[in-house]
């Protein structure tokens, strides 16, 4: 049976449209717990794939939540082995830390509907069913990162040049969310509330207009861009 771990840091925050996805293609999802349950899993526990997922929480916080250290470690041994890794939102800055690239606040934050532009390897990547023409996705950050070493960079917005690279054959992170759901962002204005109050030229109305502008074609082309990055990760790793 093949299996997808999701590293999950808050309940709202999970596969959304992309859990149909996996279970299409015979995958067991299973979910962690980031504060729960413990990280720090035998080393033999590697699953077919590792998705980490988004959170409020900034890859520089471990003095307040030691389990980034543990997430960390589990990112590192997914390096070494070069095992089919997916990082969205921290997901993705975790994937540059452990990589060694530097993670930091961006100039600006982003939250909300935006487009991306693809590299020229972004349009031949997984990717390319995403965002074809620069179609916007859902941002929700205020930290960015450097590209890490040996990463081919395949998205980028005006904020931040480094929305989208991949490592390897195997590894790809997104600063944005392409997972998400219509239905499933109405839990993040729930949960999210502090948060769209206090950054300017943010709110709720605007967010669910937007949503349901964008909502319904982002969930096609996001299950779309999974599947091509399955495809690719599923031939190299013999699935």
């Amino acid at each position: 049976m093949k299996t997808v771990l999701a590293l999950r840091h808050v309940a709202f925050e999970d596969l959304g449209g992309f859990a149909p996805v996996f279970a299409r293609r015979g995958y067991t999802i299973e979910y962690l717990e980031a504060g729960v349950d413990n990280l720090a899993r035998p080393a033999p526990y590697e699953p077919d794939i590792l998705v980490i997922l988004g959170g409020p929480i900034g890859v520089n916080d471990a003095a307040d939540y030691p389990f980034i250290r543990d997430e960390l470690d589990m990112l590192a041994r997914r390096a070494k082995a070069g095992r089919p890794t997916l990082g969205i939102c921290l997901g993705a800055q975790l994937m540059a830390r452990a990589l060694g690239a530097r993670v930091y606040p961006a100039k600006a934050k982003e939250v909300g509907w935006a487009p991306i532009r693809l590299t020229d390897e972004g349009r031949r990547s997984s990717l390319a069913a995403l965002a074809p023409n620069g179609e916007p996705v859902l941002h929700w950050h205020g930290d960015t990162f450097d590209l890490p070493e040996e990463a081919t960079r395949l998205a980028s917005t005006d904020i931040c040049p480094n929305q989208a690279f991949a490592w390897g054959s195997a590894w790809l992170a997104l600063q944005f969310h392409a997972e998400t759901t219509r239905r499933g962002l109405e839990q993040w204005f729930i949960g999210h509330t502090v948060e769209i109050a206090a950054t300017p030229g943010v709110s709720v109305g605007q967010l669910r207009a937007d949503t349901a502008r964008w909502g319904a074609s982002l969930e096609t082309r996001g299950a779309a861009c999974l599947e091509r990055w399955l495809d690719a990760v599923e031939t190299i790793d013999g699935g």
